[in-house]
């Protein structure tokens, strides 16, 4: 039984993430982002076995499940995991399928080598994202990696309202094909996107090591490479 004080990641989401046809339409309206430039990097890392913690549609886990021995695809969303398992079979790879968020899934067997998460951890408060990310260093083995990728905010924060303004701006207006300025306004409003000077904070406090950084040229798309001390 989930403590009464315990966050419900399923909440948190967001319906949309729970429609399976909304999910039939998500790769499109994410731009099919190619995941070979971060299965690359965890290969240099000699890694073998992967967790991917909000897995979606599965454009990382699948792919994965080609250039590793062992891929834990999690994700609170039945519709997503559905969406998932499908594409694995249609690809002809094992991808291992638990309905559960980065607050709740029980790994089950020995530590892996890296934990791969993509524009998932902003759905948490920043309280519990240093409890997820302490949740990560205990699913790896020491020296294993984290590989990090969402929306974080890397622009001094008295520029906020011009940022935020160049963003919603520059929304797309067919919302089927990419995310509009509502959809990005949205997202500052309700989602928990935070300052990289105090994300980085976290990942330091959970047992992590930088070992790469890398920020889009808006200052608004962090992806990390990290390492379990």
């Amino acid at each position: 039984m989930r403590p009464t004080w315990m966050l419900d990641e399923t909440v948190h989401a967001g319906p949309e993430h729970l429609d399976p046809d909304f999910v039939a339409g998500f790769d499109r309206k994410q731009g099919y982002p190619d995941p070979a430039s971060d299965i690359e990097v965890l290969a240099s890392y000699g890694v073998r076995s992967v967790v991917d913690l909000g897995a979606g549609t599965g454009q990382f886990a699948v792919p994965a499940a080609a250039a590793f021995d062992r891929v834990v695809a999690v994700d609170v969303s039945p519709a997503m995991l559905a969406y998932l398992g499908e594409r694995a079979r249609a690809a002809g790879v094992t991808v291992e399928l638990v309905q559960a968020g980065f607050l709740s899934y029980a790994h089950a067997g020995e530590l892996v080598d890296a934990v791969y998460t993509r524009h998932a951890l902003h759905q948490l408060p920043d309280f519990w994202k240093v409890v997820a990310l302490h949740r990560i260093a205990g699913l790896l083995r020491p020296g294993g990696v984290l590989r990090l990728r969402d929306l974080v905010y890397d622009f001094p924060s008295a520029t906020t309202e011009q940022v935020m303004d160049g963003w919603v701006a520059g929304g797309v207006d067919d919302p089927a094909a990419g995310y509009t300025g509502a959809d990005y306004a949205e997202h500052v409003r309700t989602e928990h996107s935070t300052f990289r000077w105090l994300l980085e904070p976290m990942i330091d406090h959970a047992g992590f090591d930088l070992a790469d950084v890398e920020y889009d040229d808006a200052g608004l798309f962090g992806a990390y490479t990290c390492l379990k001390r």
